[in-house]
């Protein structure tokens, strides 16, 4: 199976795509040099062990090597994978 996350800016959105198939998202709205993660999404019927981790995972990865956007977590999901993976701290406290 190939898994592949995809910024959709049009959309204001990250989404995860298994076999080519969205297999959910996390929403953001951009507000002046802050990326405003505000909720997550997984198809019920594609949930499993970590796809939401792999979801915000490769969403936050863009975030680093792609902006200088600093991100502010509102979701909750999104908060507590910040939480947890300190490797990611950074992104948080940019600006």
């Amino acid at each position: 199976m190939s898994t592949e996350i995809a910024n959709q800016p049009e959309k204001n959105r990250y989404v995860l795509l298994e076999n080519g198939e969205e297999a959910g998202f996390v929403d953001y709205h951009l507000h002046g040099d802050e990326i405003v993660f505000t909720h997550t999404e997984v198809d019920p019927l594609r949930r499993r062990n970590g796809i939401a981790s792999a979801l915000i995972t490769g969403a936050l990865d863009d975030v680093r090597t792609g902006t200088g956007l600093k991100v502010v977590p509102e979701c909750p999901f999104v908060v507590r994978f910040i939480d947890t993976h300190p490797e990611y701290h950074e992104l948080v406290e940019r600006g």
